[in-house]
């Protein structure tokens, strides 16, 4: 027959060592707020002239329609900008920096909010 126990085998000591062994070290402090995901947020965000008008657009049509609606419109003042930087025969970094300037111009103006 059986003679032993089923008792561990480990005293308090042995016990304690091998649960810390399997267990995953204590969380670090940082004095960093950890950020989940990277955001690009508008600076003049809520502020210029259209802020008022894009955001009660917005909540009348909804975030989502909004959002696609939006993203068409850049798109399509992207296009405009492209044709006419082939007009005047402006390279494509002289593009990609009107681009950017009509970005933060609309972010100014508050189209962005």
């Amino acid at each position: 027959g059986f003679h032993g126990s089923f008792a561990s085998p480990f005293n308090g000591e042995d016990r304690t060592a091998l649960r810390k062994s399997f267990s995953p070290p204590p969380a670090r402090r940082s004095s960093k707020p950890l950020r989940l995901c990277p955001m690009m947020k508008n600076v003049n965000e809520g502020k210029g002239v259209f802020a008022p008008i894009v955001i009660l657009t917005r909540n009348i049509i909804g975030k989502k329609t909004f959002n696609q609606l939006r993203g068409k419109a850049i798109a399509l003042h992207s296009q405009v900008i492209t044709e006419f930087c082939k007009t005047i025969g402006a390279d494509g970094k002289q593009r990609q920096g009107l681009i950017r300037l009509a970005k933060k111009n609309g972010e100014k103006l508050g189209f962005l909010a």
